[in-house]
């Protein structure tokens, strides 16, 4: 999904992505279960005992990610699942054909948007939500007036599986970017059992500047010149450093800087993502402000 705001070169691009993790099912046992493989990074252990949902051609069909069989040996308990398994109430492979269900069908979890203390809130695939609510309200509010060049945003897909959708994205606009801005999660350490030393971006301090990750190294002057117009508009603001990659990575092989803006995220990649709802505000606005200003 683009939307194109403003006239004139150069064009700057926000990007965030739709897609969220899951699994898919890659084969139909004789009692009806459903052997899945993961899509995305993820922990299956996490998944365990937990509600599913099976995206079929025809409709959404309930189920349950079974848990490790515990009775066969103690070591199972401590030790992760090495092949996540699906039932849906069936007992036969032809049963659970009959719901619709087949090899290539996608699984994910229920989604609950649950408010916790204060401005805390926990669900799945926050990843990318957060980054998509952002450029929504920094759309609603924006000051078209005052935009200097060509705004693109951008809604992309399969950005989980390897950034497909936004490399489409930079091999239709090529040459003409200036710089493009990734709205996306910052994994952050900010988190009982993680270490400090790395990648701490605590919840509630606003919005981060992805200084640096697995898949790209913000230019210095770039993110000086963002921190510079952040603080302008006196928006909380935070840089870091953290693991993962980023749709705006992609954007390179054309020369294109990358200046990625997260926002910090708890529990990455789990059922229980847990964000703040000040960040979303401060990501919000740190968009807008970029776009009207930069």
């Amino acid at each position: 999904l683009w939307v194109t705001l403003g006239k004139g070169a150069p064009a700057v691009v926000f990007i965030a992505h739709l897609d969220e993790i899951g699994f898919r099912v890659t084969g139909i046992q004789d009692d009806g279960s459903l052997d899945l493989t993961p899509v995305g990074g993820l922990f299956p252990s996490l998944w365990e005992g937990k509600p599913a949902l099976v995206h079929t051609r025809r409709a959404t069909v309930p189920g349950v990610f079974m848990p490790r069989d515990s009775t066969s040996s103690p070591d199972l308990v401590r030790t992760p699942p090495h092949d996540l398994r699906a039932n849906v109430g069936t007992g036969s492979r032809e049963a659970t054909a009959a719901l619709g269900i087949e090899v290539g069908n996608t699984l994910t979890m229920p989604k609950e948007f649950v408010r916790l203390a204060n401005t805390r809130a926990t669900a799945r695939s926050f990843d990318d939500r957060v980054g998509s609510a952002a450029q929504v309200l920094a759309l609603r509010h924006l000051d078209r007036a005052r935009l200097r060049h060509t705004v693109i945003f951008v809604w992309s897909v399969r950005e989980e599986i390897g950034l497909e959708g936004a490399e489409a994205v930079a091999n239709a606009l090529g040459l003409r970017l200036s710089r493009v801005h990734a709205i996306d999660t910052f994994v952050s350490a900010d988190s009982p059992l993680e270490s400090p030393n790395f990648a701490v971006a605590p919840l509630g301090r606003g919005a981060v500047a992805r200084a640096l990750d697995n898949s790209s190294v913000t230019p210095p002057a770039y993110l000086d010149t963002l921190v510079r117009v952040v603080q302008r508009r006196q928006i909380p603001f935070q840089v870091g450093t953290t693991n993962g990659g980023n749709d705006g990575s992609v954007f390179s092989s054309y020369g294109v800087p990358d200046v990625p803006i997260g926002w910090p995220l708890r529990y990455s990649h789990s059922p229980a993502e847990t964000m703040d709802l000040r960040d979303l505000v401060s990501l919000a606005e740190v968009i807008r402000a970029v776009a009207e200003q930069w």
